[in-house]
């Protein structure tokens, strides 16, 4: 009995996907330590609990990872009526009285006050939408140019895609069409319906800004022409965070100041999406390249597994998290840097935020899972002979 049972955990280990749930803690336990410095600089409130907060949703995140791996994702697609569902009512409840901003400036109220913490329903739904989109994908197969095909996979995306654009998180409604696009395209979308959307997308920009977009909107991206916007009443602002953020990114030049410095430049909420410009300010230049780098790794080990996936259920799952994971990093350094606008898009595995630390790591679980079952055969647990 004890022989078998440590035959199937070394049968489970050999089959994890070791150097991404390597890299992934790496990160989310360097996120801890930020969270420590920023609570121990007097940056943030000395009476936050945030790091607390930050290293037990890691631990529950890193153990629902690790079991994940250990099961068929096939038999968590199966469930899709249970968490779609699950997943659309949590996020239309932003909608009701529950609706909480955790920043009053924000222009969206995305979480839900449960009076003991906060929930932010969308971090859920982008796991469901990669689940049920992969499976939807798979079912098509061979058919998936088929007009009718087509045309309920459109619907498919564009139905979290609306309900979080009426919420007003633009950014999470990019990381949605992004995430849409990628797997489509990955599952072989013809090119006769991606160039029509090709041709028709500077006139749907153009819709976009002219007849949809509030002023609110469009200032974040002209304040980006701007030489000096500080400088203009008109955008000082919404410059206010971005032109802060760079001061502060710079300030730590090549080496940084270190985590338990004296004087840091100052940037409002700095724990959540702008987490970089403190790390800047910590460890300098190498730092943010280090991070960086382990980000540019994990993105690139995700699309690497989804190439070893068994099926095509298997392979959407990947190519679902890793454009979920590569758009946000782009999006949250293209704030922090200034060439993309302020639309609250957190840096993964780093910025504050329980929902953000455990919905990715059930996302990387997903992708383990992939990873441990690519064999035909494989079944986590089995007694080889």
């Amino acid at each position: 009995m004890v022989k078998k049972i440590f035959k199937a955990i070394w049968h489970y280990f050999r089959k994890l996907d070791k150097q991404l749930f390597i890299a992934v803690c790496l990160v989310a336990g360097f996120s801890v330590l930020l969270m420590y410095s920023l609570v121990q600089n007097g940056v943030t409130s000395k009476n936050s609990q945030m790091y607390k907060i930050q290293f037990i949703c890691l631990c529950t995140g890193a153990v629902v990872a690790l079991i994940m791996s250990a099961l068929d994702y096939h038999k968590f697609t199966k469930l899709w009526f249970l968490y779609g569902p699950g997943a659309l009512g949590l996020t239309l409840l932003t909608f009701t009285s529950l609706a909480y901003k955790p920043v009053e400036s924000a222009d969206d109220a995305a979480w839900i006050d449960l009076g003991f913490t906060t929930l932010q329903p969308s971090e859920f739904l982008k796991i469901a939408f990669i689940m049920t989109f992969a499976l939807h994908l798979s079912k098509v197969g061979d058919k998936l140019n088929h007009p009718m095909n087509t045309i309920l996979l459109c619907i498919h995306g564009a139905i979290p895609t609306l309900i979080i654009v009426a919420q007003g998180d633009d950014g999470t409604a990019i990381v949605f069409f992004v995430m849409f696009a990628c797997m489509l395209f990955a599952a072989g979308i013809s090119w006769k319906y991606i160039l029509p959307c090709v041709i028709a997308l500077p006139f749907a920009l153009w819709i976009l800004w002219t007849k949809i977009m509030q002023p609110h909107q469009k200032l974040r991206f002209l304040v980006l022409l701007e030489e000096d916007p500080m400088s203009n009443p008109e955008f000082a602002d919404i410059a206010y965070q971005q032109y802060w953020g760079k001061l502060a990114l710079g300030s730590g030049q090549l080496f940084g100041k270190g985590l338990f410095a004296e004087e840091y430049v100052h940037v409002p909420e700095v724990q959540n999406d702008f987490i970089f410009t403190y790390v800047g300010q910590c460890l300098g230049f190498l730092g943010c390249i280090g991070l960086v780098s382990v980000l540019a790794f994990i993105c690139l080990k995700i699309l690497a597994d989804s190439r070893i996936a068994k099926d095509e259920l298997g392979r959407n799952i990947c190519v679902g998290v890793f454009s979920m994971m590569f758009i946000h990093c782009v999006l949250n350094l293209g704030m922090v840097l200034g060439v993309m606008p302020v639309i609250g898009v957190p840096l993964p595995f780093v910025s504050q935020g329980g929902s953000s630390m455990v919905s990715m790591f059930i996302c990387i679980g997903l992708v383990m899972s992939v990873y441990s079952h690519s064999e035909k055969n494989y079944r986590v647990f089995y007694d080889a002979n």
